[in-house]
């Protein structure tokens, strides 16, 4: 998340998340369940393929996963609308909101509630997704490989690009490489820390110290509703800053 950080800047997720193994775990689930409703064979599913390997990246217990695959195989599985909520924070920040809801209204009123209390602004679908592109998005932490053979192992495995920094790897793919090019990763560096399609903004957003307190708070706010999946932004906060309110 810090300002040299790219994939740590703009996909806020990763900290909250992490702390929060059981909300992590429900997010898993949820997407497991709507991916299993096109079908419980991963090999004529990629969407399902992604589902299974982000569940495996978490170390989630096979019997949860078994439990949702059977539901849907019995069409019993539960029904999941996908909403994506597009709009500004703090800043002219762009924020892209994934959400999958058995309450269309609850949600729109919680998100929309979530961003007006924190200096957000809720726009129309489309009002900021053209500033990001839509990819595949694999991390590696830094200690599996050097920056090097990172780099090669990607682009050998058909990734359009790989950035590593001190913070790990970061792996990006075409949306329709990314089961193949995760797999093969997984077979030379083992499961990635994290793994999926993501919004990777085309351009960041700096903001100043006051800003970067409200967004925090926003992105915070919006991480902790229920039916958020995934939040995405174009911030760049610069690393002192960061620190200042780290500290």
């Amino acid at each position: 998340m810090a300002g040299h950080s790219k994939f740590k800047n703009i996909m806020h997720r990763k900290g909250a998340q992490d702390a929060k193994r059981a909300k992590k775990f429900t997010r898993l689930i949820k997407e497991l369940a709507v991916a299993a409703r096109g079908g419980t064979d991963p090999e004529s599913n990629p969407r399902l393929r992604t589902a299974l390997a982000a569940c495996r990246a978490a170390n989630m217990p096979k019997d949860n996963i078994e439990r949702v695959l059977k539901k849907a195989a019995g069409g019993e599985g539960d029904n999941y609308d996908e909403i994506r909520y597009e709009g500004y924070g703090p800043g002219g920040v762009a924020l892209i909101v994934e959400a999958l809801t058995d309450n269309r209204n609850r949600t729109a009123s919680e998100v929309r509630a979530t961003f007006s209390k924190n200096g957000g602004n809720l726009g129309e679908t489309g009002s900021v997704s053209f500033m990001f592109d839509r990819v595949g998005q694999i991390i590696y932490p830094a200690e599996v490989a050097d920056a090097d053979t990172m780099f090669e192992a990607a682009l050998e495995a058909g990734a359009d690009n790989a950035e590593s920094d001190e913070n790990g790897h970061e792996i990006l793919t075409a949306t329709d490489d990314f089961n193949t090019v995760r797999e093969s990763l997984e077979n030379q560096f083992g499961s990635p820390e994290e793994a999926g399609l993501a919004w990777k903004a085309q351009n960041t957003t700096p903001v100043n110290e006051d800003q970067a307190q409200t967004l925090l708070k926003l992105l915070g706010a919006l991480d902790e509703l229920d039916d958020v999946q995934s939040v995405a932004s174009n911030f760049d906060i610069d690393d002192d800053i960061m620190a200042k309110l780290a500290g």
